[in-house]
């Protein structure tokens, strides 16, 4: 996914189809001078409709599109002919994507699975034709229902990426690295702050042609929850993984401070993140000798008690069968 192919919020506007007026008719043929009441029920307006496509992975194809408008019913006629039923406009969304009402913020639904469909925007319903009114005590009504009006409110849209595993990690982490070292992804890395402004997704091959996925989401900093860096903007990625693997540099001045600040900002954005299953990578470990890592490794096991690590090197390949075994072993947990 290149940088500027990555739409991951659109705010769009939908409209349904209003529903056809039912018809006033009553029978006449050359056999019949006042026949009884044979007027049709109006079509139903068409629903502005959201389906999940799995083939999708941005919501690109709706940045220009700002405006999504059903069919209207068509009215009823004689002879007890019903008006046809406006068509439906069916909109393919990426999985994850979260439906809000723009103006109250408040979510209606998310698309979670491919051909999953979610009615946003509801037909009007057809109005009943005169017909429908006859009765024993009603044999002549000269009256029908109008069609129901359409709905039309603004919509956000907004993408969660699914994943089984997402880095978290200060910019400059090794996330993007690491991603491309174990899948075929081929994210944007370089030696500065911030080279990822999209999340990437990557497919991870694992044993016996078994694989998983995992997120190269943007750096998190201090603050990240108030905004600050990519902010809130790439936080809500995170959710929508099954485990959190925390990435910090062998050669940061204090490891435990540096994931006390990245767990301080999740717990800040959404506590519930901290229920999920997380794993310590501690990257570039080609630059540690086995004496600098040993006394590493009980440091660690002293400050961050109960968190399970990894040591690993996307340049060297260390640790990284060890890292996926792991990975796989939780995933897999019962």
């Amino acid at each position: 996914m290149a940088d500027s192919n990555f739409v991951d919020y659109v705010k769009i506007f939908c409209r349904s189809g209003r529903g056809g007026a039912g018809s006033v008719h009553f029978h006449r043929d050359r056999f019949t001078s006042k026949g009884g009441p044979d007027g049709g029920n109006g079509g139903r307006g068409g629903h502005v409709i959201l389906r999940g496509n799995k083939q999708l992975w941005t919501l690109i194809h709706l940045k220009y599109r700002r405006h999504v408008l059903a069919e209207n019913g068509e009215a009823g006629s004689s002879a007890l002919k019903s008006g046809a039923g406006g068509k439906d406009n069916v909109v393919e969304v990426p999985l994850g994507t979260v439906a809000r009402d723009a103006e109250t913020g408040k979510f209606l639904f998310e698309i979670t699975g491919h051909g999953q469909e979610k009615i946003i925007a509801r037909g009007g319903r057809g109005g009943l034709g005169n017909a429908s009114f006859k009765s024993a005590t009603m044999q002549t009504p000269r009256f029908a229902q109008p069609g129901e009006d359409a709905t039309e409110g603004w919509f956000i849209l907004e993408l969660k990426i699914l994943a089984d595993v997402g880095l978290v990690g200060f910019p400059n982490a090794g996330k993007s690295t690491l991603l491309s070292v174990v899948s075929a992804a081929k994210p944007k890395i370089g030696n500065y702050p911030f080279t990822t402004l999209v999340p990437n997704l990557g497919i991870v091959a694992y044993r016996d042609n078994l694989s998983f996925a995992m997120a190269d989401i943007p750096g998190i900093i201090e603050g990240a929850h108030e905004g600050r860096g990519l902010g809130l903007r790439f936080l809500r990625h995170i959710e929508r993984n099954a485990i959190l693997l925390f990435m910090v540099p062998a050669d940061s001045r204090k490891i435990k401070e540096e994931y006390d600040i990245l767990i301080n900002e999740l717990r800040k954005h959404n506590p519930e993140l901290l229920d999920k299953d997380r794993l310590l990578a501690i990257t570039k470990s080609d630059l540690l000798d086995t004496e600098l890592k040993n006394e590493l490794n009980r440091e660690l096991v002293q400050e961050l008690p109960g968190i399970k690590r990894v040591f690993i090197s996307s340049i060297t390949g260390e640790g990284l069968n060890m890292l996926k075994d792991n990975l796989w072993a939780i995933l897999n947990k019962e």
